[in-house]
């Protein structure tokens, strides 16, 4: 039986989740009600034509940046150096690029229309925030997520038009941007190779507060 939300902006207890995950349903994607949730280890997560669904999982993936794996070949990536690395230029461009890009093993996307105007809202007052890899003037991969300003950032989704640079764009994030903690939400092999691990949803909170 799933908590179902309604106006007041508030969510259950963490440990009423699924074994998914899954903390709560319905409500909205309001400003107020998104970053009251990532404050909160909450994220939403659905398909369009779906209600709203929200996540808190029992364990979280995460990297901390002092553990960052670079492999070899990435770098010789970055030692080539043939693009370009912007913050915040073409924050909608991102989004919208991670929202069209094929993704194995799904069908669709999760980046409804109602999600994309909703991050943009966050991007236009400071909370998301997006990274761009350039080859001259073209966007060849990129990253976007929550910048919470107490050292997290919640990383939402990343896209490569171009082998390896949503890699270079993470390692980027990692690497310059003086994050404590990058919440990858949920485990996944392509951030596991880049030395992104689970931790207990416990220890998660705490390095919110």
């Amino acid at each position: 039986m799933y908590y179902w939300l309604g106006k007041h902006i508030e969510f259950p207890p963490h440990e009423v989740a699924s074994e998914e995950g899954i903390i709560a349903l319905g409500g909205d994607l309001s400003t107020e009600r998104l970053i009251y949730a990532y404050k909160n280890g909450i994220f939403p997560w659905f398909n369009e034509g779906e209600p709203i669904v929200w996540y808190s999982p029992v364990e979280r993936m995460v990297l901390f940046p002092e553990e960052l794996k670079v492999s070899k070949s990435m770098r010789q990536v970055l030692r080539k150096n043939d693009f370009t690395i912007t913050e915040n230029k073409a924050f909608k461009d991102v989004i919208l690029a991670c929202k069209k890009i094929e993704r194995k093993d799904q069908d669709g996307t999760w980046i409804t229309d109602d999600m994309l105007a909703a991050y943009t809202k966050l991007h236009d007052i400071g909370i998301a925030k997006s990274i761009e890899v350039w080859n001259k003037d073209e966007l060849v991969g990129g990253l976007y997520g929550v910048d919470l300003h107490n050292g997290v950032f919640c990383g939402e989704s990343m896209f490569s038009n171009v082998s390896n640079m949503s890699k270079v764009a993470f390692i980027y994030l990692a690497q310059q941007m003086s994050y404590k903690l990058i919440d990858c939400q949920v485990y996944n092999n392509h951030l596991a190779s880049l030395g992104a691990r689970e931790i207990d949803r416990k220890n998660f909170l705490e390095y919110l507060k």
